[in-house]
């Protein structure tokens, strides 16, 4: 079966494997599944990996974390071979063709929508977990500083959730031209654009109640969602920080008094299926930020143009060859 390896950074390789296998005994291993993806997609905090600026070793696998594929065998009981599931890997070590992994890590799918629209519940249930960390959100004005896939999910969650202004903003026009229809009221591209006064002209002169940092990773945002945030407000910090930020102007945080929620490791027994409920009920309507498709077989191609930022690309799906198949 094929399987990814990062030989360089940024340089992914397709390699044979020999195929995953149960424990013999389930006594020892109980409750694990063989996984085989079908559909997946990109996220953001895949790049470190591809990029080769993470610290441990990339191990072969490496990176996807977000799929949907079948059951081909399972020692536990919550599954029979078969049965379509959302699968979420460990340490995102997900990129094989079938893969062994411990039952608690899926959840069942909504069958009353497309599938790479159920696919969305991963993210999305990453989005709801990180909320639900905030104080009621009904009639609150929000900035989200980064419009990639996660700020747009955070669009929709906030006005699903009653947020009076929901601001975006990003230095990507192509981005910001999408977040009317996940649910922003107002957006600013602070490529050109200050983004405090353009806030304040928005709020009528105010700055938000809460500010969400979206971006994460090397482009962190932690300094500008310190401007926008109003006195004794609260950030959000959703995006994956790097390990140390230079910089971080934390006097000026204190001084403001603001309050800093953060979020990692949602529940899959509450957030992911309230995720796909969501979908399934249709409050949400993921189509807008799924840009592009690709096979496993550009699977270089696919990360090139997500790293790039190119041709408006916001979530970008990739298909195994069980897929095609099917």
């Amino acid at each position: 079966m094929l399987a990814s390896h990062l030989v360089a950074p940024g340089q992914l390789e397709l390699i044979d494997l020999p195929e995953p296998e149960l424990p013999a005994a389930a006594a020892d291993a109980p409750g694990q599944i063989i996984f085989q993806p079908e559909t997946t997609c990109l996220c953001g905090s895949d790049l470190p990996y591809f990029n080769g600026t993470d610290e441990w070793p990339i191990e072969i696998g490496h990176s996807l974390h977000e799929m949907i594929g079948t059951v081909t065998a399972t020692n536990g009981n919550r599954w029979k071979a078969g049965d379509r599931v959302l699968a979420v890997p460990v340490m995102q070590q997900g990129l094989f063709e079938r893969f062994l992994l411990d039952e608690t890590r899926t959840i069942p799918i909504a069958t009353n929508i497309p599938e790479e629209h159920a696919l969305m519940a991963q993210p999305l249930g990453t989005a709801l977990f990180a909320l639900k960390k905030l104080p009621n959100l009904l009639d609150k004005t929000v900035a989200v500083v980064g419009q990639g896939p996660m700020g747009q999910l955070m669009n929709a969650a906030l006005s699903n959730m009653g947020a009076r202004q929901i601001i975006g903003i990003d230095l990507l026009e192509s981005r910001l031209q999408v977040s009317p229809r996940m649910g922003a009221t107002a957006t600013i591209c602070n490529k050109d654009t200050e983004p405090v006064a353009a806030v304040r002209e928005i709020l009528k002169g105010e700055l938000p109640d809460i500010v969400i940092e979206a971006v994460g990773h090397a482009d962190q945002q932690i300094n500008l969602c310190i401007d926008l945030c109003c006195q004794a407000g609260q950030i959000l910090v959703f995006g994956v920080p790097p390990e140390t930020i230079d910089d971080f102007r934390v006097r000026d945080l204190v001084f403001k008094n603001i309050t800093v929620h953060s979020s990692m490791n949602p529940d899959f027994e509450l957030d992911f299926p309230l995720a796909m409920q969501w979908l399934s009920e249709g409050r949400i309507d993921v189509s807008p930020i799924i840009t592009h498709r690709f096979t496993l077989a550009e699977i270089q191609q696919a990360f090139e143009l997500f790293r790039d930022r190119r041709e408006g690309a916001i979530k970008v799906i990739v298909d195994f060859p069980a897929k095609q198949q099917a």
